[in-house]
């Protein structure tokens, strides 16, 4: 049942801008990103973490596009400290040095996730659309290593990195990464527009989750790895975002409030902005926080399946994208009658030679 009163979020995604010198092919921004002139001031984002704070939310996550890219994320990382969030940096890193990271530091920045398209220069920079990304990154995490701050290594896998899984898991050991997310693409966004450039084979999947394994089981207590593999081979839906509107909230560049960072592609539904409503009005209240939430939403046979409150019904983002209605049964549960259609999706795109990516910027065609 959809309780009446939700409990407060766990954390927030701060999407701070869309602008990123990357321009990578599986980005999971919209296909129409916002430009500089729509993005939120520093007092409105500060406002945001104070109704966070308020709110009972512990985390802040500040992402993108680049959030270096914005001249204010000191400030704005100071502020959500002292209203004692947990301040996480989701970065290219490809925007910071030793100063920028120091000033990071004191402001009161608790940890660093970097992203890196593949194990060495050439794969790497071809991926994220950027030369010399891959070297950057590298100092960069050293950098941020020798500031004393956790470092986290987000590696988003597909089928033209995938056979280097064992020189990624190597690379975040030899940075002294604490934790590694082996995350393979998920197909919103870019991620859908360069799906067959990007789809891994059912070979390729079976290798690397062999590859998981024996390294979690080699590396114990000294990396932690997350596997996120992709919905289109999985027999059960993933729990996205802990379930709709349930333990995470997303906030655009432009300050309207998601329950997911794919949710705008459901168009039926309307999202509320910060610069018109309070967080908390947002979160407890909004239509279409309610629309998804609990189980009473759900059809059959989901809403007699005992994993109900477990996966929450999955993904209604990939719901539509392939069934072509949000409140459809995800395509990735083996019950749904689209599951098969997933599969071979995965297989016939996955056979062929892969496509040019289509890379992300603004203004590209889509």
């Amino acid at each position: 049942m959809t309780p009446s009163a939700p409990e407060p979020p766990l954390a927030l995604l701060a999407e701070l801008t869309h602008r990123c010198p990357l321009q990578c092919p599986y980005c999971s921004n919209p296909l129409a990103l916002e430009r500089a002139a729509s993005e939120l001031d520093t007092a409105t984002w500060c406002r945001v973490f104070d109704e966070a704070a308020a709110l009972g939310i512990l985390q802040v996550h500040f992402s993108g596009g680049e959030p270096a890219a914005r001249k204010d994320l000191e400030a704005l990382v100071a502020h959500a400290a002292e209203r004692g969030l947990y301040t996480n940096l989701i970065t290219s890193a490809v925007l910071l040095d030793a100063g920028r990271i120091e000033r990071l530091v004191k402001a009161g920045l608790n940890h660093v996730q970097i992203s890196v398209q593949d194990h060495e220069p050439r794969g790497a920079d071809r991926i994220g659309g950027y030369a010399g990304a891959h070297a950057k990154k590298l100092a960069v995490a050293r950098l941020v290593r020798a500031a004393g701050l956790p470092l986290t290594l987000n590696a988003v896998m597909h089928r033209q990195n995938l056979d280097h899984l064992e020189a990624m898991i190597e690379l975040a050991v030899s940075l002294g990464a604490a934790r590694l997310e082996v995350a393979h693409t998920q197909y919103y966004g870019w991620g859908l527009r360069n799906r067959a450039a990007l789809i891994p084979t059912r070979a390729q999947l079976e290798r690397a989750t062999e590859i998981i394994t024996a390294a979690r089981q080699r590396l114990k207590g000294r990396l932690v790895i997350d596997y996120v593999v992709p919905d289109y081979y999985a027999r059960r839906p993933k729990s996205c975002m802990g379930g709709w509107a349930r333990r995470f909230l997303n906030i655009t560049p432009a300050g309207k409030v998601l329950p997911c960072h794919a949710a705008e592609t459901i168009a039926e539904l309307s999202f509320e902005s910060v610069t018109e409503r309070p967080l908390a009005a947002i979160w407890r209240e909004s239509p279409a926080f309610e629309r998804f939430r609990g189980t009473s939403w759900m059809p059959e046979p989901c809403r007699s399946c005992d994993r109900r409150e477990i996966d929450w019904g999955g993904c209604r983002c990939q719901a539509l994208a392939i069934a072509g209605h949000a409140d459809a049964v995800d395509p990735a549960c083996e019950m749904s009658p689209l599951h098969e259609r997933l599969a071979a999706i995965a297989a016939e795109e996955s056979a062929g030679a892969p496509p040019e990516f289509v890379y992300r910027r603004i203004g590209a065609i889509v």
